[in-house]
Order: structure tokens, then sequence, then C-alpha cells
């Protein structure tokens, strides 16, 4: 069987928010709603993401809902065009959905969700009516954030197995944001500046020593180009990747988001069954476990990073503090939880 491809897999979970959104909406109106929906897409109109996202298109129309879907291969573009007030809605990575709105946009800082038993209670927590005034933003509200999975380092030496060793390596970056960077400087390593598009070819082609990415990429992206035969991936989760669906509030039915939000995270199993299979397929020879005492040095390096991006402004505090209880809750053994 051929295996699914990393848009495919990476996206379904976002596919399915779209689905949702535009369904939901339908039933918390009477007249017929014309909408924009600004999708990105890697591979643009031809792409898997907006394939799935197409396939609503007339399911939406029977129930009243008239959908104009854009495809876009730029996400920066995409955002500008939803910013400008082109686009009535849009899939965004959690990265770029950051100027939209600070809470959501922290919910990708390093080291702040562990693994996902952490996700899941974030995501029950979001899906509550309650923390609607988090998602909210000037005029912009987060229908929906689903899971991509946790962000691993890839390394093309097995050998770099310590947070000490990263210095002077060079890192494939996101240079469009600013924690990444900060992470990669606070190392001691050489930022190289890359974006979702060419960050792979990078790796594989020794242009750097590192780079990282969720699992869903490892196959279809052919990390193990880069990995073969003397890395490995570090089973250590820097992060966690998100998509996130960001509508103008003013052009919807008040109470659309949070009914999408709500369906959504009865459907969230089907996000974690694709990240769970992208996960088993990497070999096992291929994942390296770190050591007690590396991963607790890599926990106080990712607090200290997420501590100082928070004093800058980067991050919203409180969606730091609620990661922490979450964490703290999860493992009450950590020693960030003793304070």
């Amino acid at each position: 069987m051929k295996p699914t491809t990393f848009p495919q897999r990476v996206v379904v979970a976002a596919a399915l928010c779209a689905s949702l959104l535009f369904s939901s909406l339908a039933s918390a109106q009477n007249e017929p709603l014309e909408r924009s929906f600004c999708v990105f897409d890697p591979v643009g109109a031809n792409g898997p993401l907006f394939a799935i996202t197409k396939s609503f298109k007339p399911v939406a129309l029977k129930k009243g809902i008239k959908l104009n879907l854009r495809a876009y291969t730029d996400e920066k573009v995409a955002a500008e065009d939803f910013k400008a007030g082109q686009c009535d809605a849009v899939l965004l990575t959690g990265t770029r959905a950051r100027e939209f709105n600070k809470f959501t946009g922290s919910l990708e800082a390093m080291g702040a969700v562990p693994g996902e038993e952490e996700m899941r209670l974030l995501y029950n927590t979001l899906s509550q009516e309650k923390a609607r005034p988090f998602l909210v933003d000037g005029p912009y509200e987060v229908a929906g954030v689903f899971p991509g999975g946790a962000i691993y380092l890839h390394t093309r030496d097995r050998s770099i197995d310590s947070v000490e060793k990263l210095q002077g390596k060079r890192i494939a970056t996101l240079d469009y944001d600013e924690a990444s960077v900060r992470m990669v400087r606070h190392v001691g390593a050489s930022v190289v500046g890359s974006n979702s598009a060419n960050f792979a070819g990078k790796f594989n082609n020794g242009s750097v020593d590192l780079a990282y990415a969720p699992a869903v990429a490892y196959t279809p992206l052919e990390l193990y180009k880069g990995v073969e035969p003397n890395g490995a991936v570090v089973k250590y989760a820097l992060g966690y990747m998100n998509f996130q669906v960001i509508i103008h509030r003013d052009r919807f039915p008040d109470d659309a988001a949070q009914m999408v939000r709500a369906e959504a995270i009865k459907r969230i199993d089907e996000a974690y069954d694709i990240i769970a299979k992208a996960e088993a397929e990497i070999p096992s020879n291929v994942w390296m476990s770190l050591p007690t005492a590396d991963t607790a040095k890599y926990d106080k390096m990712l607090q200290k990073v997420r501590l100082s991006l928070l004093e800058d402004g980067v991050f919203d505090e409180r969606a730091i503090k609620l990661m922490k209880a979450i964490r703290c809750r999860v493992d009450a053994t950590r020693s960030e939880c003793a304070s």
C-alpha cells in the first residue's frame, strides 16, 4: 500500500477543521453565507490539503453555504491576505498564527508540551466555552487548533547527543520565527535560514548538521537520506506542531467558532492516529533516547529560552502558565513544579 504523503498526513487534522467550520456555521444561520477560506497547502491547488478541503464544498452548499476556496503555497502571503481582509477564514501553522492570536501562537513554545497526554489536556481545556476569551484577539477568533505532532531534532551525526555538542553546529531554522532563532542561538549553534519548503533539502544534502520536524515529515520528505547512515532522530519533544483556523469575527455568527471547537474535540483521535502511525514508521534503530541527565538539561535550556521570550513579549504569559500547570499535573516531580 502506498504510504500517505507528508502534506496529507500533516494536514488531515486541519482539513477536518475546515469541514467542521462550515458545517457548524450552516446550523448557526438560516440565510445562505458566501465566505472565502484561504488554505495554505505547500503543493497549491493540486495539493492534498486543498483537495480535502475542496471535498467539503458540495456538502456545505447543500447546507446553504457557498465556499470560495483559495490555495496558497506561500503561507506568508495567505496570512497577509487574511490580515488585509481578503479572506474570511484562513488555515495556518501555529507559528504563523501568532500574529493573530498571541495566546494560541504561544502553544508551540519550545518544551512547553512534552507529550501527547499534555497536549490532549491542553486541547480539552481550550475546547471549553469558558476558554473563549483566550481565543479572541481583537477582530480575530481561533476557531480550531489541531495537532501536527511532536517536533523532533534530526541529526546527521549520532554523536551529537547533548546540549553542549550543539555548539557550532548548523541548524536549519525557520528564520521568520523569533522563538526558533532564539533557541538555536542560545545553544551556540548557527542559524541557517530556512522555510517549510527547503529545510529538508538542506538537511539531506549536508548543508546543515541538524533540522527539526515532526515525525510525519520523515518518510515523505526523505529525511532518512540525511539521517543515514550515522544520524538519528532524538526522541525528545522540542515543541508540538499545530494548525489553526482563524476567522474574522464580524463575518460569522457569534457562536460559530465555539461550535467548531466543541465538535472538533470529539474527532481529535483521528489526528492522533495519523501522528502515531507516522512515528511508528521511523525505524526503532533510528530513534535516539536521551539519558535522564541530558533530558533534564534540555528541559532547563528550553525553560530558560521560554522565559526569555516571555519577558520580551513574544509569548503570552497566560498560555505559558497554563501549559506549566498542565505539565505539573501530568508529572509533579518536574523540577519546575516546585516553584
